[in-house]
């Protein structure tokens, strides 16, 4: 039997809720072998972030040539980066090795509030041009994908844009989320060169948790490695997602965090993805 490899490129969450620590517990959940090169150590919880060290991008690196040159990657993703120089290191990494598919999680604020890195407008920049142009998929949210295009997203219409000019950048694929949307429907837009569809999935009520962006942009790499064609694979992570959204656990302090023990066979809470015919007018 061969086992795919996934390995995630992130920062630590002491409190286990997002960054390496959700990536790994997707990546078991998916039933694939999961390795990891850590960019940052962070101190948070759900009640905050607290203090962020930077490690160094020769050392970022060598985590990611171990990896690379002991296992046969079938996947990779990439979360919390810092900086730009680490941005470039990583860019370089996954030429080095090939490095796809490639998500690409463009994070730049902890869930709980604040930058994770020291210049953010350098780390957008290096994003924009150094690894965004590399990715399979980019998945930003609403703010992240503001801040890095400089736009203001306010409607559907507005989401689509900013989603083709991702691919403008190189992305192959773009999938943003809509979960800073207001409404009943939580939307996620997908777009490529060829289609635009919307994802649907009820919101489901109470404080938002911990480590989602982490959590859907690793089980998407998860099932990339395992061979499933990217919408299938966006589909099922989504599903996974809205059921480990409403399974949070009732444990620490602040937001629950997520149920990493989720069945991500669950496909039922997710309505089917379809052509946005009508860019603009809202389609859940």
């Amino acid at each position: 039997m061969t086992l795919p490899v996934a390995l995630t490129i992130a920062g630590s969450d002491p409190s286990g809720g997002a960054g390496i620590q959700a990536d790994l517990k997707t990546f078991h959940r998916f039933g694939v072998y999961g390795t990891s090169a850590l960019t940052m150590v962070t101190v948070q919880n759900g009640q905050g972030r607290l203090r962020v060290h930077l490690l160094d991008t020769d050392l970022v690196a060598e985590q990611i040539d171990a990896v690379a040159t002991a296992f046969g990657i079938s996947a990779a993703k990439s979360g919390a980066l810092g900086s730009g120089e680490t941005v470039a290191a990583v860019a370089a990494a996954v030429e080095r090795h090939r490095l796809w598919p490639l998500v690409v999680d463009p994070v730049l604020f902890a869930s709980q509030g604040g930058a994770l890195a020291g210049a953010t407008d350098e780390l957008a920049l290096a994003l924009k041009t150094e690894l965004i142009p590399r990715a399979t998929l980019v998945t930003p949210n609403r703010l992240e994908a503001e801040m890095l295009l400089q736009v203001t997203i306010e409607s559907e219409r507005d989401a689509l844009e900013a989603a083709r000019e991702f691919l403008t950048l190189g992305a192959g694929a773009v999938l943003l989320k809509g979960g800073h949307f207001p409404g009943k429907s939580a939307t996620d837009y997908l777009v490529t060169a060829d289609s635009v569809q919307t994802l649907c999935a009820p919101r489901v009520a109470g404080p938002e948790p911990r480590g989602t962006g982490c959590t859907l942009s690793a089980a998407i790499a998860a099932e990339l490695a395992r061979g499933r064609p990217l919408e299938a694979a966006i589909r099922r992570a989504k599903a996974f997602m809205t059921r480990a959204i409403a399974r949070a656990l009732p444990i620490g302090k602040g937001p629950p965090p997520l149920d990493h023990w989720a069945d991500p066979e669950a496909s039922d809470s997710v309505q089917p993805a379809r052509q946005s015919t009508n860019p603009g007018q809202p389609s859940c």
